[in-house]
């Protein structure tokens, strides 16, 4: 009897121990994806068609004016001082194109849900983001990827894979044999996002 309480005993210490190593790599590796990018987050007034087309040419108006001022970062952290000193000039972009909307623009680490694009899917997790919130910010939104810069275009496999190592781009892109990895990282970022949500609950 004894033995036998102890083989559960074992087994149960044994699953808890693979689960706690799965998660710590899980988190080990979204953080890792979320460490090459940095995100555009534009929120609408409200979800008015006017405020939801607003939404996009004001969108518009701050890739136009970001692009040339990254163009020549060449990793996260070069990106994210670039953006940093020159909030007032993408506040400024954006209200050009928000028709008497207020603006606001910040730049920090924010939540995002599961997002797939052409080519490749993004975990949920914690990511660096431009936001851009329009009015009462209300309405739907609309994010993408600021940098590496690809907001408007196809993706170009070479631009991700250049800021990524080699496991995080297999991820992202569920290639033959991460696949498993990428729904282990994505349950993790879905449990992350669940667990923020019970605390703005409580």
């Amino acid at each position: 009897m004894n033995t036998h309480f102890k083989i559960w005993e074992m087994a149960a210490l044994l699953a808890l121990c693979l689960t706690l190593l799965l998660c710590a790599w899980a988190q080990g590796r979204q953080t890792a994806i979320s460490a090459d990018l940095v995100r555009l987050h534009v929120i609408a007034a409200s979800d008015a068609p006017e405020e939801q087309a607003l939404k996009l040419r004001v969108r518009d108006a701050v890739l136009a004016y970001l692009g040339p001022k990254l163009k020549s970062a060449e990793d996260r952290a070069a990106a994210i001082e670039t953006l940093s000193a020159d909030l007032e000039g993408v506040r400024r972009a954006a209200e050009d194109a928000a028709e008497g909307r207020s603006v606001r623009v910040t730049l920090g680490r924010e939540r995002y849900p599961l997002r797939q694009y052409e080519g490749f899917t993004l975990p949920a997790g914690e990511y660096e983001s431009l936001r851009v919130v329009l009015g009462a910010g209300e309405g739907h939104n609309w994010w993408c990827i600021v940098f590496p810069p690809l907001c408007l275009q196809a993706v170009e496999g070479e631009k991700l894979q250049s800021v990524m190592s080699r496991e995080d781009y297999g991820i992202v892109c569920e290639e033959e044999g991460y696949e498993l990895r990428f729904k282990i990282v994505e349950l993790w970022g879905e449990i992350g996002n669940c667990i923020q949500r019970w605390k703005g609950v409580y």
